[in-house]
């Protein structure tokens, strides 16, 4: 359906799993939310700053994850979220976390969003997805909204420049 993709790797946690590797449910259901909020911070729609400034957020709707296999404290993992459907009002991911050394999978699942309003009691309202956020999930897979150029980023380092020789002095 869409281009609508992100991963992130993390480290299991003390407490997240008990002895013979079976993540505790609530630690699943975080490790995603931490990879969808950390894919809006990226196209742009910071979770924090949708609710600071615009008063709107994506509230869980609905989740279902089924452990496959063990993660241990220490275990590096890698989570992945691909949107498989957006709706007027609602985001349908499928989500799938394998062991990030020897790709064993981990647990798999879905898990629904719906965008809502924050009314001033601390209510929420269901809304229609504004048509940027639409804009800026569907184009993520390109990341074309971004409008930066990563080789112009400090940050950022050519293969060929780390292979230059050092200036003698």
């Amino acid at each position: 359906m869409s281009e609508a993709m992100y991963w992130k790797e993390i480290t299991v946690h003390w407490g997240e799993s008990d002895p013979f590797g079976l993540v505790y449910y609530p630690r699943i259901v975080a490790w995603f939310n931490e990879t969808e909020h950390e894919f809006f911070r990226t196209i742009g729609f910071p979770i924090d700053q949708m609710i600071r400034k615009d008063r709107t957020t994506f509230v869980m709707g609905d989740i279902h994850f089924r452990f496959i296999g063990p993660a241990a404290y220490g275990d590096r993992i890698a989570t992945s979220m691909s949107l498989a459907k957006i709706g007027e009002r609602t985001l349908h991911w499928t989500c799938k976390a394998s062991n990030a050394v020897t790709g064993s999978p981990v647990t798999e699942g879905r898990a629904t969003r719906v965008y809502a309003r924050i009314n001033e009691d601390g209510t929420l309202n269901s809304a229609v997805i504004p048509q940027r956020i639409r804009k800026a999930l569907l184009q993520s897979g390109r990341l074309s909204h971004l409008k930066q150029s990563i080789e112009t980023d400090p940050e950022y380092r050519h293969a060929a420049a780390a292979k230059r020789p050092e200036r003698k002095r």
